[in-house]
């Protein structure tokens, strides 16, 4: 098995004892992402469509640090505090991708680190 960290400046740097994402031989499993701007790490806060849009951009820095895109990607997992976001989650997603969508959760949670309203991890295949 060979296993490669993968970093980037362009994402947010990590807040816990993880990294941005793991690379095992094609598979790139991607730890969530909620809506920190990486040159601050300030949380976006307010319009949902802003944090949803900052953590996609999150995820495709990731994603080419890794050697990919969002178009490799096979799996996402959406976090939501208000599960009525989820219209605006698949409005935005459908701007940063195209058919064949990858498999898709959304999940509802009581709370996400740093008040964050939104956090999305997703595995990638390369």
């Amino acid at each position: 098995m060979t296993r490669q960290i993968i970093k980037t400046d362009k994402a947010p740097q990590a807040i816990g004892t993880y990294s941005q994402a793991i690379k095992v031989n094609g598979t790139v499993y991607m730890s969530g992402q909620i809506p920190l701007v990486p040159e601050t790490m300030e949380l976006i806060e307010g319009d949902i469509a802003k944090q949803i849009k900052r953590v996609f951009d999150n995820l495709t820095a990731v994603a080419e640090a890794a050697g990919g895109s969002l178009s490799d990607m096979v799996k996402l997992n959406v976090f939501l505090t208000d599960l009525a976001n989820f219209a605006t989650v698949n409005e935005i997603m459908s701007e940063y991708f195209q058919q064949p969508y990858p498999a898709r959760a959304a999940i509802g949670v009581a709370s996400l680190p740093k008040g964050a309203e939104v956090e999305i991890d997703a595995v990638m295949e390369l």
